[in-house]
């Protein structure tokens, strides 16, 4: 099984997390399951997510959609995420 870790900040995690939730479907036609939402300890905006990963080229796609620009825009993700595919 290959797996995606994304790790970014926001400016407001209460609002990013009711944007993350509502992108929730767009992930799974991706066939991304999420493992872990974690956040940093000394920095709680900043989130870092670890998903399982079932098609790549599917998640790739995802990734570089107008739709994922727009979701990481309206749940308020400053600077640009770190997206990393692992096995």
């Amino acid at each position: 099984m290959k797996h995606l870790l994304i790790r970014h900040k926001v400016a407001d995690f209460a609002k990013w997390k009711r944007a993350y939730t509502a992108h929730a479907p767009a992930r799974q036609a991706a066939g991304l399951k999420e493992l872990h939402l974690l956040r940093n300890v000394e920095a709680p905006n900043e989130v870092v997510i670890l998903f399982a990963a079932a098609n790549i080229a599917k998640a790739k796609a995802l990734l570089a959609s107008a739709d994922m620009k727009a979701a990481l825009q309206r749940a308020g993700v400053v600077g640009k995420p770190d997206f990393c595919f692992l096995k």
